[in-house]
């Protein structure tokens, strides 16, 4: 990365805010710019009106709950890298992160100077996750049909958790609600599910936190 990246620090507790732009710094001495959001909404309204290179989430704000945001995000900005930030440190929690897209996984009890590191290697275009990843650990086949979603399908499934109507969803995401209907399909197909009960019971254990 040539010029000073942008990252987007989403977490709704303003000292951890804090200490991660502090990592930022000493992860990028060059110059970094630190953009904040407190709550999912404001993410995805800041991915819509910002230029982005990282973005760092915690998995639990005020109006998602565990990895329901890395969900909505990816589908929002698929090609915009999200390492989570979590006080979560579970083997299945690090694995779950990687099968649903995120560039890495760095729990909120690494010393800033490992914060720093994992900082500079995910600005770098890699990826970190705790070692233990990747280590015979159960899959999580939820998350792995999640993780088959276009960005669009995502998108609609996100909108039928909200409990939206497909004219809803429609509007939502400038489409037509053939569009719509069309996606549903694929998703019921992708996720094994005869109909939006059986997807949203997916998604709800995609996004859930397994110990």
């Amino acid at each position: 990365m040539t010029q000073a990246p942008r990252v987007l620090i989403v977490d709704d507790h303003p000292l951890f805010r804090d200490a991660l732009e502090t990592a930022l710094v000493c992860a990028y001495p060059a110059g970094a710019t630190a953009l904040h959001a407190s709550s999912l909404s404001d993410a995805l309204n800041g991915l819509q009106s910002d230029t982005v290179d990282l973005v760092l989430l915690d998995l639990n704000l005020g109006d998602s709950a565990e990895f329901e945001g890395l969900t909505r995000l990816k589908a929002a900005k698929p090609d915009c890298p999200i390492v989570v930030v979590s006080a979560t440190e579970t083997p299945q929690a690090f694995e779950t992160a990687r099968t649903l897209g995120a560039a890495g996984y760095l729990p909120k009890s690494m010393s800033l100077d490992d914060l720093s590191a994992a900082l500079a290697t995910t600005l770098d275009g890699g990826h970190w996750f705790p070692e233990c990843v990747g280590k015979a650990l159960p899959s999580n086949s939820a998350a792995e049909r999640i993780a088959s979603l276009t960005p669009a399908q995502r998108r609609v499934l996100a909108g039928l958790s909200d409990g939206l109507l497909n004219k809803q969803i429609a509007f939502e995401m400038d489409i037509s609600v053939a569009t719509v209907k069309a996606h549903m399909t694929a998703i019921f197909r992708k996720l094994g599910a005869n109909n939006r009960t059986q997807a949203l019971l997916v998604y709800q254990e995609a996004t859930s936190l397994a110990d």
